[in-house]
């Protein structure tokens, strides 16, 4: 090649480079949700928790640095504690694994279990809980439509004129703080994308409905049809009592597979409580959100993890 060519090829090639550089720095950043459990989610993983009844530090820490995807602090049978709960939250921020992640995802998303039933009102438990900074809410025994109607409305704020999604209305009051800090937004970010996933695809609240009587079996595809619901809970253990038979009664067995037929037809993740003799099973019936025996990160809860990984894969984090 001549000599003459030469030097204005290399300056083409270096004009090309840096607009190549410039580009990559003008282009928007990747869309993290800071809720790692529906981040699994919406890349198709299966997850793996635990109902959580120790809500001290060191529990938070344990917990913190484990392969769980998230974990539900259980108020319903344990006492209703808004303090515990906060300090729970901050022991679960691993902060040096949220430094090498180089965004504020939280990698264990904290879930509450709140005391009141479906039947109930639950306004001030659900907001307390929310802007405590919890990621999401478990509200037990739900039973009709209008009950799970009224769960998603009140996990949302009112939405402004210009959304798209005005429906279901929100109900939840506006108090950000401190949930705002705890999740690493602003009040504004927090504020847009504290609504319930997959009705707002970038919205960072994981809302578990429980399917534990037989009138939340019997209107299950109902209880599907309100949009905000991200996940369909079978709370076996209560389910049995409501029937009158115990867990593995062929009645019993039919009934949370009625509920998990419903999920599959709707495109919704089922969830139930598992054993380490049952989790492979269930995983490969088609739930995709498996409840770990409580105790610690020990056996039996370790060894059941480890069979659930076995099917879902690495945990992704």
């Amino acid at each position: 090649m001549p000599k003459t060519l030469l030097f204005p090829i290399l300056l083409v090639l270096v004009a090309l480079w840096a607009g190549a550089d410039l580009i990559r720095a003008q282009a928007p950043a990747p869309f993290v949700h800071a809720n790692g459990a529906i981040d699994k989610l919406k890349r198709g993983k299966s997850l793996a928790g635990a109902i959580m009844y120790d809500f001290s530090l060191y529990a938070a820490r344990r917990f913190a640095e484990s392969d769980l995807d998230f974990v539900i602090l259980d108020m319903e049978h344990q006492a209703l504690d808004f303090e515990r709960m906060q300090a729970f939250f901050l022991g679960l921020t691993n902060k040096s694994e949220i430094a090498k992640q180089g965004h504020v995802q939280q990698r264990v998303a904290p879930i509450v279990r709140i005391p009141t039933y479906g039947r109930d009102q639950n306004e001030f438990i659900t907001k307390q809980v929310l802007d405590m900074g919890a990621m999401g809410i478990m509200f037990p025994a739900i039973e009709t439509r209008a009950q799970a109607l009224h769960a998603v409305q009140l996990a949302r704020y009112p939405q402004p004129r210009n959304s798209q999604i005005q429906e279901p209305r929100g109900l939840r009051g506006n108090g950000q703080l401190p949930g705002a800090w705890f999740w690493g937004l602003s009040a504004a970010d927090y504020a847009r994308r504290a609504d319930p996933w997959p009705l707002t695809p970038n919205g960072d609240l994981l809302l578990f409905l429980q399917i534990e009587t037989v009138e939340g079996v019997r209107n299950a595809d109902e209880i599907m049809s309100v949009p905000g619901i991200g996940v369909l809970f079978v709370g076996p253990n209560d389910l049995a009592y409501s029937l009158g038979v115990p867990q593995g009664h062929p009645d019993h067995e039919a009934a949370v597979q009625s509920v998990l037929k419903v999920c599959i037809a709707r495109n919704v993740p089922c969830a139930i409580t598992v054993t380490a003799d049952n989790v492979v099973a269930r995983l490969k019936q088609g739930f995709r959100i498996v409840s770990l025996p409580s105790g610690g990160i020990e056996w039996p809860m370790e060894e059941t993890l480890r069979r659930a990984r076995t099917v879902t894969g690495p945990s992704g984090k």
